[in-house]
């Protein structure tokens, strides 16, 4: 290993660091701040070494230097307006808009990727499925909670049978990705499969319901950001992903144990428009666990 090739390794190191840290200063609201902008830092320090790591290997043109160099610029600009102009009672569904952005991001980094080994093209695949679904399920839920989409829960007929048809479909485009080699044209399918799935499964959910579902999507993009980061080869996109994918799993745990309602029960839809709730006194269809507590329990 080469000198530069063990200062990089030194740097990818801190910039994990500095997501450990973000994230755990995060957990009070003194040091929130703070801790976005430790992670903040370790993002821009990531994406600086990564362009430097290109440009050393000789792998960056002058097309592709004017294309990230825009991307990059437009992106930054978008964000820093949309983040500057949102009410903080907006703040969900624009945390949903953004998520909807990282997880179609990841997915066409698959897409644009010609994997060259075994691991790479399960991970890839893995990158479209996630990915794919997270993009729809998360435009989905912003438009509930920002009203643009109704945000009773909106039962589609057999809207379940269809997206179990939709997971077969993408099941045989991965064994065709990996087994038969069949390239751009499956993974173009398993994410028609996957974006359409992701429609179905959150058009049945409530408004109530969708700041939930927005963190179980959350942890779905970091889960597809470190897949992504396998194809690449990109430590920094391993571990950030992980990092995201773990805190919104167990984000999404404590929101519905808060809720007192089981995930699978959100994810099943059909409850949480936020409107009347209704509650039978004994067994029977439609009926819902309720456990009572008293002010000193509140």
């Amino acid at each position: 290993m080469s000198a530069f090739d063990t200062i990089v390794h030194l740097v990818y190191l801190a910039c994990a660091t500095a997501f450990v840290i973000g994230l755990h200063l995060m957990n009070a609201p003194a040091t929130a701040r703070r801790g976005n902008q430790v992670s903040a830092a370790g993002m821009g320090l990531a994406l600086a070494t990564t362009v430097v790591v290109l440009a050393e290997g000789g792998q960056i043109t002058a097309y592709a230097a004017w294309t990230l160099g825009l991307g990059t610029a437009g992106g930054a600009v978008a964000g820093l307006v949309a983040a500057r102009r949102v009410r903080m009672t907006a703040m969900p569904q624009l945390v949903s808009l953004f998520n909807a952005v990282g997880g179609g991001a990841a997915a066409l980094i698959a897409l644009g990727e010609h994997p060259a080994s075994t691991q790479a093209e399960v991970t890839g695949v893995l990158d479209v499925l996630i990915g794919a679904l997270t993009f729809s399920g998360s435009l989905i839920a912003s438009g509930k909670l920002a009203g643009r989409v109704p945000g009773r829960p909106i039962i589609i007929r057999y809207g379940r049978l269809i997206a179990a048809g939709l997971a077969a479909v993408a099941a045989v485009m991965a064994v065709l990705v990996v087994g038969f080699n069949s390239g751009a044209p499956a993974l173009w399918g398993a994410a028609a499969a996957a974006l359409t799935a992701g429609v179905l499964l959150t058009l049945p959910i409530g408004g109530a319901d969708m700041p939930v579902v927005i963190s179980l999507l959350n942890a779905c993009t970091g889960t597809a950001v470190a897949m992504a980061g396998f194809v690449l080869g990109s430590t920094p996109l391993i571990i950030a992903g992980a990092l995201v994918g773990a805190a919104g799993a167990i984000l999404t745990k404590l929101m519905a144990d808060a809720m007192n309602r089981p995930i699978t029960a959100i994810i099943a839809g059909g409850y949480g428009t936020g409107d009347t709730i209704t509650a039978t006194a004994g067994p029977g269809p439609g009926s819902l666990p309720v456990r009572e507590i008293t002010a000193d329990d509140a």
